[in-house]
């Protein structure tokens, strides 16, 4: 094998490496959209103003999608669990991502 034929090979590797989930990233401006629902609880900026409810600006990404996808599936319990289950079953894997980008990408101060 000849040194072009090993990089090709390394770089091949290397890109297998990547996790999925970050080659999958949602759209933050679709997310910031479809987000006005979900403002009732969590407030405009992802900050909520009811102490129940979570803020949602600056956590993770792939927190926010396992979150919302396990609130879809039914297999999150307590708390508001009821309302966020409403919300989740209407929402596409597509909108799951993008909402979960969208709110990752805010400040966790919310400023």
């Amino acid at each position: 094998m000849n040194l072009k034929h090993l990089a090709v090979a390394g770089l091949f590797a290397a890109g297998a490496m990547v996790p999925v989930a970050s080659m999958a990233a949602g759209d933050i401006a679709a997310g910031k959209a479809k987000a006005a629902v979900c403002a009732a609880c969590h407030g405009q900026n992802g900050i909520s103003q009811v102490p129940i409810y979570p803020n949602l600006a600056g956590q993770k990404e792939q927190y926010l999608v396992a979150s919302m996808k396990a609130y879809k599936a039914g297999q999150r319990q307590g708390g508001q669990a009821p309302v966020m289950q409403g919300q989740a079953t209407a929402l596409s894997d597509a909108d799951i991502a993008n909402l979960a980008a969208y709110y990752a990408s805010l400040p966790a101060d919310g400023k």
